[in-house]
């Protein structure tokens, strides 16, 4: 329901019993399965909600693997450790459905079809493409196209309660306000759709920058493109659009620091890590905003809940899922922590000593990269071509810098969120309920998030064991004590270049003073044969 502002009032719906109960004998689409939010929804409804019916993925076929050898693939993720241990027998609620987002039709087999159209009572769409620096076409036809794909689909579907499109908080970049509404897309969904269809690469990379209105990046835009076709089925489909910030590691379940991809900050923490990202451009007093996955994904299950609960299928319910207005910490903080637990707890290689820093001032962070990320690049890959190695530092900076550049907007930037809706769903969740399918933002502790987050990366992502730990800090000495040694070593440079300098500035001064005086005496000495005439 509209209150004639133009956001979107809830109505006070509660919920039938607990989540699990609402779940219990559901068949589930979720698209995005394989992903990283995807695969901790499915682990979390198989362990929480064990009475539900079936749940499908859409997962794209691979060449000469069977579904079961697909299906076996993807369960022995980590993240399924414990469903596999205490409930495996779980495991065959999942149902595997071969087919591809960039397909017509989703590529499904006349069958396959048949089975989701018949079946299927709740959609999760969380198939996204999350990179930011993503040519136009390939954002489109992702985020745009295949989502048109799964509104034709689930309009066909005899049985949906809720329809949830997972979108992001960081949709409408130019509002200094985000409210749980429905904002107008930059330009026609469809129009734009068509119009990317039919023009060829060099047009189109000619007009994005028009068409992006300001909007940081093409991931951005075509999030906003989206989320106003899904608000389009209003009225056909009962939906829901769930807005996470920066999705980051988990911060309980199913693991603490669990994460996976380098993408975002966890791309900054590896570089900084690595000693390979030495300064950032970065407001640190503005507020930094992420959500760890297991609770955007607790936030999610029980947005479905309420979705299902409401029968008016023209109400859109938005929920922005974010932290920084409940819970705030500034960039500067969440920096300065990240550098003392890395200290703490470093990687295994590192190309030099973690030593970092952010830099409010543009101009300062340039000359910076320019000293401390380009010129030893350049000098370690001339040094590898010296010993006929491959070069490759350089290319290793110019995607850190690239990746930087697009990180470094949302670092230099401030927003507020609206988060009524979710807080209000929260707190209408049973006691139960709220430790069960947690998502109050207030409970994140950030020194002890970060900690975990940090371990994580060392462990899901770099593969390396908490054994390494004690080698790694010997590695970090070692690189310090060397840090020192070069840092004195360019001061006593800079030193002995002042000091030449001054002495041949000085030297300069001197010559021309004596010079000077020289040409004064000379004037003031009788030139051979002059009568010099005496006075009286």
């Amino acid at each position: 329901m509209d209150d004639g502002r133009g956001l979107t009032m809830l109505p006070e719906a509660a919920p039938c019993g607990s989540i699990a109960e609402a779940y219990a004998g559901r068949s589930i689409f979720i698209t995005g399965a394989t992903g990283f939010m995807g695969k901790i929804m499915v682990e979390k409804l198989l362990r929480d909600c064990g009475d539900i019916r079936c749940i499908y993925l859409l997962i794209r076929a691979k060449k000469g693997i069977d579904a079961a050898q697909r299906k076996e693939e993807y369960v022995k993720n980590i993240v399924f450790d414990q469903v596999r241990e205490q409930y495996r027998d779980r495991l065959d609620k999942i149902r595997l459905i071969r087919g591809d987002i960039l397909s017509e039709g989703l590529g499904l087999s006349d069958e396959d079809h048949r089975q989701l159209v018949d079946n299927v009572e709740m959609v999760f769409h969380c198939a996204a493409n999350v990179r930011f620096d993503q040519h136009i076409r390939q954002a489109v036809d992702i985020n745009l196209n295949g989502t048109i794909r799964v509104l034709t689909l689930a309009e066909k579907m005899r049985k949906l309660v809720s329809f949830v499109h997972v979108s992001t908080a960081y949709c409408q970049c130019n509002e200094a306000v985000l409210e749980e509404k429905h904002y107008p897309a930059p330009q026609n969904p469809e129009g734009i759709s068509k119009m990317v269809g039919l023009l060829d690469d060099d047009i189109l990379d000619l007009i994005t920058p028009r068409l992006l209105n300001n909007l940081p990046n093409t991931y951005a835009y075509t999030k906003a493109l989206t989320e106003d076709m899904v608000y389009h089925y209003r009225g056909k489909l009962p939906i829901a659009i769930a807005r996470p910030s920066i999705v980051t590691a988990s911060m309980k379940e199913p693991l603490p620091g669990w994460g996976e991809g380098t993408n975002g900050p966890t791309g900054l923490l590896i570089g900084a890590g690595r000693g390979v990202i030495r300064s950032m451009h970065c407001n640190a007093d503005y507020l930094a905003d992420f959500m760890p996955v297991d609770i955007t994904m607790n936030a999610i299950i029980a947005i479905g809940t309420e979705r299902m609960s409401n029968p008016r299928k023209d109400d859109v319910m938005y929920y922005n899922l974010t932290s920084s207005a409940e819970n705030p910490i500034s960039w500067g903080e969440v920096l300065e922590t990240g550098r003392r637990v890395l200290n703490e707890n470093p990687f295994c290689f590192a190309l030099w000593y973690p030593d970092g820093s952010i830099k409010s001032n543009y101009l300062y962070h340039l000359l910076c990269v320019v000293f401390f990320h380009y010129l030893p690049a350049y000098l370690i890959d001339f040094l590898l071509m010296l010993l006929r190695r491959k070069p490759f530092l350089v290319k290793v900076q110019k995607r850190i810098s690239s990746g930087l550049t697009i990180l470094q907007y949302y670092t230099t930037k401030e927003w507020i969120f609206r988060c009524n809706n979710a807080k209000s769903l929260y707190q209408r969740l049973s006691r139960d309920d709220r430790k069960r399918f947690y998502f109050d933002v207030t409970e994140i502790n950030y020194q002890t998030y970060l900690h975990d987050f940090i371990l994580g990366a060392r462990q899901y992502i770099l593969k390396e064991a908490p054994e390494t730990l004690p080698q790694a800090r010997k590695l970090l000495r070692k690189l310090y004590i060397m840090d020192k040694i070069v840092q004195i070593g360019l001061y006593m440079l800079a030193l002995w270049l002042t000091w030449t300098y001054l002495e041949v500035v000085t030297g300069s001064i001197q010559f021309v003073f004596d010079t000077a005086i020289a040409g004064l005496r000379g004037s003031a000495t009788p030139a051979p044969g002059t009568t010099v005439r005496q006075g009286l």
